[in-house]
């Protein structure tokens, strides 16, 4: 027994794209649901991450990062969400790379929440050894928002995250955990293949990729001890289809094959996957049509 009272919370995971917020996750949790790639805009749904130990509950909030490059609704709505989720979570971890503080971080600043516990995390470790231009870098950006902590982590490399998590603990809430302690997402599994592929999208296609692409499961079956996966990668314009699948199809195979290997080892089976792209036009201007898919 311990006097120690438990603890349970939600931590929203924020800053700009491809500053590092998903990575970050995946190795707080210690296991990848939240997708990465090099490619700002990976994420366009929060993703809830769980993370339990003896006397407490962490359920990260991975977001999009709040960006202005990209008009129209998908980006209006991607952005909404970023600051949905800054709305009734206990502690906010606000994601910076170590020695940049650009106008896009800025943008985000202008959202932290007041009256909640922030805390800056400064990533990319390997950037930040020498500790007097560390110190005054992060003097520069405690004059731009009274942050209740700072603490520099590795988010590739997972190190410094114990440290971290130290730093959150005491803002949670006591609180029973809400979820049961082998859970690592309140995801589904057919989220989580959707995801899998629209990550392989963004590694194998690269500056190629149509921004306004989306990835829907349309039938998702347990066959005995195998998942059969049908997945349907939605592009705005016809013109757009032979970027995704590639001369001969290669592409196309590729993404597949990689996003079924990743696939059977998250959900330990086998799995049968079939995709193929289908135009779907004005997709990411259709506010209904982005709130059916759960982003608006």
């Amino acid at each position: 027994m311990t006097d120690t009272p438990y603890r349970c919370g939600f931590v929203a995971i924020v800053g700009r794209p491809n500053v590092g917020k998903s990575t970050l996750m995946n190795h707080l949790i210690g296991q990848k649901i939240s997708i990465t790639s090099k490619k700002a805009q990976t994420t366009r749904h929060r993703v809830n991450g769980i993370y339990t130990e003896p006397n407490a509950q962490f359920v990260f909030v991975d977001t999009p990062g709040f960006q202005t490059y990209h008009k129209g609704a998908l980006n209006e709505a991607l952005n909404n969400s970023v600051k949905d989720s800054l709305a009734n979570v206990d502690c906010v971890l606000f994601v910076l790379e170590a020695m940049r503080l650009s106008a896009a971080d800025r943008e985000v600043i202008a959202l932290l929440p007041k009256k909640t516990p922030v805390i800056l995390v400064l990533n990319k470790l390997d950037k930040a050894k020498d500790r007097l231009l560390l110190s005054a870098f992060i003097e520069e950006a405690r004059a731009e928002f009274p942050f209740t902590d700072v603490e520099v982590v590795s988010a590739k490399h997972g190190q410094r995250l114990g440290e971290l998590l130290d730093k959150v603990r005491p803002h949670l809430p006591e609180s029973v955990p809400l979820y049961p302690e082998d859970m690592v997402t309140d995801k589904t599994q057919r989220f989580l293949a959707a995801e899998i592929v629209r990550e392989k999208l963004f590694r194998y296609l690269g500056e190629e990729l149509p921004y306004e692409m989306n990835v829907e499961v349309e039938s998702f079956e347990v066959d005995g001890s195998m998942f059969r996966i049908y997945v349907a990668v939605l592009v705005d314009k016809e013109g757009q289809k032979p970027i995704v699948i590639g001369r001969g199809g290669e592409k196309l195979k590729k993404i597949s094959t990689e996003a079924r290997l990743d696939m059977e080892q998250l959900f330990d089976c086998k799995v049968f996957l079939e995709v193929w792209v289908k135009v779907k036009s004005g997709w990411a201007d259709d506010v209904r049509f982005l709130r059916d898919f759960g982003i608006n």
